[in-house]
């Protein structure tokens, strides 16, 4: 094949002669990533139990504002006009949608108090007082990951 191309090169011109081994170099080494893929391994994880803990714990999380409303309750109970404060960006709307998927999960309590106007408390559940430890190892985690961000660094614990 070397001879073929040889005789080929004196009768085609220069830039004939870039082209055609450009296009052999692309063909070979097509055909070589095709030949050397690498081989899809088996996940040998065993599979979550149905329904799977994490996705219905990360489901109570991942809502919007869910985790500060959570964060500010693990002190004791709070109004709803003092969770506003607590949350300044979280509008009024979007805080009483929160407030109420949180208490139909079981994750917090609402109680109304018998004052004159009434009001109401939310306070964490038994369950809602058990993601305080998550939501304090992502925010951990959260304060070392900004470090990293910023290129400062900081000895682990």
């Amino acid at each position: 094949m070397a001879s073929d191309i040889a005789e080929l090169g004196n009768s085609i011109s220069l830039a004939n002669q870039i082209s055609i081994s450009y296009f052999i170099f692309k063909f070979l080494q097509g055909n070589l990533d095709r030949s050397m893929s690498l081989k899809v391994r088996k996940n040998r994880s065993s599979l979550p139990p149905e329904p799977c803990e994490l996705t219905e714990c990360m489901a109570i999380i991942a809502g919007a504002w869910a985790p500060n409303v959570i964060w500010h309750l693990r002190a004791g109970a709070r109004r709803f006009s003092e969770l506003r404060v607590d949350i300044p960006p979280v509008s009024a709307k979007v805080l009483s949608q929160r407030l109420r998927e949180l208490e139909a999960r079981g994750v917090i309590n609402r109680t109304v108090q018998p004052t004159m106007p009434p009001s109401v408390e939310y306070s964490l559940t038994p369950l809602g007082r058990e993601l305080v430890p998550a939501l304090s190892a992502i925010v951990e985690v959260g304060h070392k990951l900004k470090t990293v961000g910023t290129g400062s660094t900081t000895s682990g614990t």
